[in-house]
């Protein structure tokens, strides 16, 4: 197949070239800076999904593109920053379907990411694809991150929509800033600890996309592994991995004062679980927790 990845520079999307080549699998990506991002056996095509739409000849004869250009959100936010995070993601979406729109050859599917914010804040619910929707701005963007990937069924493109929960994975992602501090003996639970995390191992979330493209699957997904883990116990096994104490607590008045409104959203609970995708098929490769931090570290 003939696949086009958005934001393939990054942490999942580089572990999905690799993926791909791999497989042997025909790969290109979007840059902003495409002699920057050369790789041996990838081609590049220059976008900013700020910018306005990609080339229409980048998205001609695909069979499936990979959607996950977006602004960091592991930043600490301001009015501008905020914006960025939802035009990436809203704006950016719907530059790329309109380039797809265009295309005289369309692809098969669009894999668009989204993200496990759309839920927002609630306790120990257990939340599905079918729950409702939450409330927030990270629950805004995401939904309007949707409805600009669902417009792409308007010209026969299967679309799929995969909610990504918080990604563990050895180069790269919150990983990389936080386990070192695990292995100095200074990591511990963030707030209460009693929020839920809903995780997924990297390898996962880049065959989940995968799957999605080359089977006849459409909605939404949620990208996360079968067992969500309280923060609390995050953070014991992960101290259980690195063979270090976990026991020094990040007040959740320290997280919100350095981390200002972002800080709130990281003790959001979520208890996320992926019916949708194991009802379909998908095998997980680390559906447990102590496996795949063993794995990473």
């Amino acid at each position: 197949m003939k696949f086009l990845i958005s934001g393939g520079t990054g942490f999942i999307g580089r572990q999905m070239v690799d993926e791909l080549l791999q497989q042997g699998h025909y790969v290109g990506i979007y840059s902003r800076q495409p002699g920057v991002a050369a790789r041996t056996a990838v081609a590049t095509y220059k976008w900013d999904p700020l910018d306005g739409e990609p080339s229409v000849d980048s998205v001609h004869d695909m069979d499936a593109i990979l959607h996950l250009a977006g602004e960091p959100v592991a930043q600490r936010w301001n009015p501008a920053i905020k914006e960025r995070i939802r035009a990436s993601r809203v704006d950016g979406t719907r530059n790329l379907v309109n380039a797809i729109s265009k295309a005289r050859h369309k692809p098969k599917v669009l894999v668009c990411a989204s993200a496990i914010g759309v839920y927002g804040d609630r306790g120990d619910e257990i939340l599905t694809e079918d729950s409702a929707l939450g409330k927030g701005f990270l629950a805004d963007v995401c939904r309007g991150w949707e409805a600009e990937a669902d417009r792409a069924a308007w010209f026969g493109v299967r679309v799929v929509k995969i909610r990504i929960g918080f990604v563990l994975g050895r180069k790269g992602g919150a990983m990389e800033r936080i386990a070192p501090l695990f292995k100095l003996g200074l990591g511990g639970p963030l707030g209460s600890g009693k929020q839920w995390m809903p995780w997924v191992h990297v390898n996962d979330i880049t065959r989940m996309f995968v799957w999605a493209a080359e089977n006849e699957v459409s909605g939404v997904f949620n990208g996360t592994a079968p067992n969500p883990a309280r923060n609390s116990d995050f953070t014991h096994a992960l101290g259980h991995a690195v063979h270090r104490p976990a026991f020094l607590p990040v007040p959740g008045f320290a997280l919100r004062l350095a981390m200002g409104e972002l800080g709130q959203h990281i003790l959001d609970s979520a208890r996320v679980v992926p019916e949708a995708a194991l009802k379909a098929g998908f095998q997980f490769q680390f559906p447990n927790l102590p496996e795949a931090l063993a794995d990473i570290v």
